[in-house]
């Protein structure tokens, strides 16, 4: 390894520059995927799996909201507590608290430098002195109960040696996914998926007036994943004629939503299976492309005479 070399290369292949970091450094699924990666509690967990830091964001989010139900948060601070540890996401390390102050100053810059590449890239809103408080009572909460139910904390153990006063939730306020039981880790690809499906949520303005709610992501993922199925009983033929076919995984399949003007008044949804695409692996969307519709049709789309939403 060169000794100047100052940049890790993500899983889209774009190089992330710790010393600079760019807005432009990382795309959304390289995010998600890297916070499905990283893992709360140092990796330690009573369950198979460990706590991602997908999972621990969503938790945040929605405990965000339920703190004032009754004052719904704007897309603007939703967003900023979906990603409140999103730096730690993109170098894959969430460092426990006994660690941190013996890290330096060397990695207080870098996490800094890309909290602040962070907020420029989604156009977060500054925090004021109380959001800053109703945050922390969230992300305490959220400890104080993955302490107890994932990492195996006693709660003697939380107040005196996690120093978390706040006494641990017992229902799990994330909804139950099928196959699963209350608390459980998810594994990184659907925690990932939920992720970005919120993130594409939020990030898109389809968020249906209650950004911290979660039951369209979980839909969406359903949907897609329904898709998959149907698409792999198409004739072979057809489906070989799909430039990319359609998996029912939403880290592979892109959902859109067309509308094809004021006029008609007609939009379609689905997953785009076909199309042009940039160096990056981006579909055009300006350009002619196919859908594997929700009506599992195959549906020609020209991008410029039409109004795309990724969702």
């Amino acid at each position: 390894m060169r000794p100047d070399r100052a940049w890790v290369r993500l899983s889209s292949g774009r190089r992330l520059d710790l010393i600079a970091p760019q807005p432009t450094d990382w795309t959304d699924l390289d995010l998600a995927v890297g916070l499905s990666r990283t893992y709360r509690w140092g990796g330690h967990s009573i369950w198979d799996l460990p706590l991602s830091v997908t999972q621990h964001s969503l938790l945040v989010l929605v405990l965000r909201q339920q703190i004032q139900p009754h004052q719904p948060l704007t897309p603007g601070e939703a967003l900023r507590e979906l990603l409140h540890d999103a730096d730690e996401g993109l170098v894959g390390f969430d460092p426990i608290s006994p660690l941190k102050p013996h890290l330096g100053s060397e990695f207080s810059a870098l996490t800094s430098s890309l909290q602040k590449a962070i907020a420029v890239r989604y156009s977060l809103p500054a925090w004021s002195a109380e959001d800053q408080l109703l945050h922390k009572r969230a992300d305490h909460l959220a400890a104080s109960s993955e302490a107890l139910h994932v990492a195996g904390w006693s709660r003697e153990e939380i107040r005196e040696t996690l120093g978390i006063q706040l006494e641990p939730m017992i229902a799990d306020p994330l909804p139950l996914l099928a196959g699963f039981e209350p608390w459980q880790p998810w594994p990184p690809r659907r925690a990932a998926a939920l992720f970005l499906a919120k993130l594409r949520e939020l990030t898109s303005g389809t968020h249906s007036g209650a950004p911290a709610d979660l039951t369209a992501a979980i839909k969406r993922e359903a949907k897609i994943a329904s898709l998959g199925a149907a698409f792999s009983h198409l004739p072979a033929d057809t489906r070989g004629q799909c430039m990319i076919p359609l998996t029912g995984d939403s880290l592979n399949d892109i959902f859109v939503h067309v509308e094809f003007g004021e006029a008609s008044r007609q939009h379609l949804e689905g997953i785009i299976v076909d199309g042009a695409r940039d160096g990056d692996g981006e579909w055009l969307l300006d350009e002619q492309f196919t859908v594997f519709t929700t009506n599992e049709e195959l549906v020609q789309v020209l991008g410029q005479e039409c109004h795309v939403e990724v969702r």
